[in-house]
């Protein structure tokens, strides 16, 4: 197969790059192959994936009849009151939103600029993941066109319009006068929380690949992390708590299943042209990113 090197101009200079080959070893970590025995098939999708699914699957369906419950009780005047509460909620989902494509983006770029491989592994994987997570979630949100908490008097979270999340239909005033729109029919599932644990579930299985021993503090700082985000989507009244439970589902499984299949697939397109491109500095100061692109 023939490759092309296709060059981005970092800095404010520009050169013409040759065609080129990428290396065989990028240089990331990988775990060494059992030469004594024969090498197991490795599936994408495992009877543990199928428990785990069960598992959300029972919790989101568990979480329709205390929707409304738990939607009013988070309203509750001295918690919304509570400016520690407020201000905490907002930081974690600007973390989260647009936090999660930076802070991926920067760990690339940054593994990217310092010949780190496997950081540059870690903000790829990471923000592929969220992509993925956000594509399903996303579609889910305009097909279902669930109606948000604060869209009607009576808290009724059994309001599912469907394509409504795309535009269709009509749209009124919410009980507080907002003038509705698509948006507001978009809260089934949490897109927020499918962002926030898409990144928990790819940096913790990144995490246990190369450094296997600090999996018992990432893991947990990342999950509580994500759980945190979809605590404060209900404590916004954006969303019900079955929203979040399906959107942790969504991302957990987004992010483990783009970590597994890269590794188990290290050859695939979208991580050769990415992972495999280049920084080339130049004398004068500024640098090209040289991407290998596969040509048929």
């Amino acid at each position: 197969m023939r490759t092309a090197v296709v060059t981005i101009l970092i800095g404010c200079s520009v050169h013409t790059a040759t065609a080129q080959v990428a290396p065989p070893n990028d240089g990331r970590t990988v775990t060494p192959k059992d030469t004594a025995n024969p090498e197991a098939h490795k599936t994408l999708f495992t009877y543990r994936d199928a428990a785990l699914a069960a598992g959300f699957a029972a919790l989101t369906v568990a979480m329709f009849p205390v929707d409304r419950h738990i939607a009013e009780s988070l309203q509750d005047p001295d918690l919304r009151a509570n400016r520690f509460l407020e201000h905490s909620a907002k930081g974690v989902e600007v973390i989260t939103s647009p936090g999660a494509f930076i802070i991926g983006g920067g760990l690339y770029a940054v593994g990217k600029l310092t010949d780190k491989k496997d950081l540059a592994d870690l903000g790829w994987h990471g923000t592929e993941a969220v992509i993925l997570a956000s594509g399903v979630t996303s579609f889910l949100k305009g097909t279902l066109g669930r109606a948000r908490p604060y869209v009607m008097t009576d808290t009724n979270p059994s309001n599912f319009n469907f394509m409504k999340g795309f535009g269709r239909g009509t749209y009124g005033f919410s009980p507080a006068g907002q003038k509705l729109s698509a948006s507001d029919y978009q809260s089934f599932p949490s897109g927020h929380t499918t962002t926030a644990f898409a990144a928990a579930a790819a940096v913790t299985s990144e995490t246990q690949r190369v450094y296997p021993h600090a999996v018992w503090f990432v893991a947990p700082v990342m999950y509580g992390g994500a759980t945190l985000v979809g605590l404060s989507r209900m404590y916004h009244n954006n969303h019900w708590a079955s929203d979040v439970v399906l959107g942790a589902a969504i991302g957990t499984f987004s992010g483990l299943k783009v970590v597994r299949y890269s590794h188990a697939h290290p050859d695939n397109k979208v991580d050769r042209i990415l992972l495999g491109a280049r920084v080339i500095p130049h004398p004068d100061g500024g640098a090209t990113l040289a991407l290998t692109v596969p040509v048929p």
